[in-house]
């Protein structure tokens, strides 16, 4: 079998065990992220136009949910609240407020639980993954929960039954992890505190955690923002592209052009495809993540397209508008990321890490020596002692 096989079925594999350890079954020609039961339609995820009136983080609706996880003792609540697409304009997104149970609301810390990548799928959002069970970051979320803080997991922007999700546009997800704390804020039944602590984690997609934190001192300038905790960032769009194309990852790169060109309409995506290219970027939207990383390992954009779109000045210039270290945060952060990771190239981390140093923030860089699925577990407890350590109000020591 050649190295570049091998390597894809290790990721695969790692992936879907992980997955099974989370009591979801499935096979590669079934998305074994599907939830248990899964209903074509659910109207509460269709924003309402027009929009109501209000601001950022208002709760358009919500309703209670079920946790799907076993070991999970929490209360829990889907919300749709306002918040800021990519074009800065209004939208509708989803998510998820937990509260642990035997914590007095009022006086518990929030951390915002960014998701990593789950697929373009209505199916696949978050929300739904976490009711039925599914959440392959549950550990995770389970490790929050049982230390007494609530959390708030956005879906992101476009998932809805007929979705149009604009994966790793960093300025919409940002938003959403911000605006996801502000609705469970003002979610009456969730009873929190506007003023509690907050935190931002996540890995991977979930790095829009630090999108979150580069934005919240304009966006959110109340916020008591104490920490942010984010691995395997993505930090920079164009990097990321050249490095997968041809290689496993490749089915994440797409579905980023596919998410670029849903949050940017000047990019006209389909314009450049070829018939082939067609038929894939649509099978592409309708999947989860083991999908795109099995089904188009080792694909080159060149098979799917007459002129690829990669270094199109159009799009060039969405890249550098979603590339994170032009504000850097203003509260202490842990970053870290995986030294053989094959999705999110390690290099464009590293430049991140120096931005941010030579920024003077309070900085915690760590390595993981491991690929990139491995990180999404091994990094768990380094997050859970930053936290802690933040919100109780210890000195952080940077590592630059």
């Amino acid at each position: 079998m050649p190295i570049t096989l091998r390597r894809t079925a290790r990721v695969a594999t790692a992936f879907l065990a992980a997955l099974l350890c989370l009591g979801v079954t499935g096979t590669a020609t079934a998305s074994p992220v599907q939830p248990r039961a899964v209903m074509a339609q659910d109207d509460f995820y269709v924003p309402p136009s027009p929009l109501p009136d209000g601001k950022p983080g208002d709760i358009v609706r919500s309703r209670p949910s079920e946790v799907g996880w076993p070991s999970a003792q929490a209360e829990a609540w889907q919300v749709m609240y306002r918040s800021t697409d990519a074009l800065g304009e209004p939208t509708a997104m989803t998510g998820t407020v937990l509260v642990p149970d035997g914590v007095d609301p009022a006086s518990a810390p929030i951390v915002a639980f960014g998701p990593g990548t789950q697929g373009g799928a209505f199916r696949c959002a978050p929300s739904r993954m976490i009711s039925s069970g599914a959440f392959y970051e549950q550990a995770g979320l389970n490790d929050l929960l049982r230390n007494g803080y609530a959390v708030a997991v956005p879906d992101y922007e476009g998932y809805r039954p007929e979705p149009e999700t604009t994966y790793v546009t960093g300025r919409s997800m940002g938003a959403a992890v911000i605006d996801v704390v502000r609705a469970a804020q003002r979610l009456t039944d969730a009873g929190l505190s506007a003023d509690a602590k907050v935190a931002f984690r996540g890995y991977s997609q979930g790095g829009a955690a630090a999108w979150a934190g580069e934005l919240q001192p304009d966006y959110a300038p109340g916020m008591n923002l104490v920490g942010i905790a984010a691995g395997g960032i993505p930090a920079a769009p164009v990097q990321l592209a050249l490095h997968l194309d041809g290689k496993q990852g490749f089915g994440v790169m797409a579905y980023a052009l596919i998410g670029f060109d849903n949050a940017y309409p000047e990019l006209r995506l389909a314009s450049y495809l070829n018939d082939a290219g067609k038929q894939a970027f649509a099978d592409m939207e309708t999947v989860c993540t083991l999908r795109l990383l099995v089904d188009y390992a080792g694909k080159s954009i060149r098979e799917y397209t007459h002129t690829s779109p990669l270094l199109q000045p159009e799009w060039v210039a969405r890249y550098e508008d979603n590339t994170l270290g032009a504000n850097p945060p203003a509260v202490p952060m842990l970053q870290y990321h995986a030294t053989q990771d094959e999705l999110v190239q390690f290099g464009q981390a590293k430049v991140l890490r120096d931005t941010y140093c030579d920024a003077e923030v309070a900085l915690t860089w760590k390595t993981l020596d491991m690929g990139h699925i491995d990180g999404v577990y091994h990094g768990n407890a380094d997050v859970l002692q930053f936290l802690n350590a933040r919100m109780a109000g210890e000195p952080a020591r940077s590592t630059c």
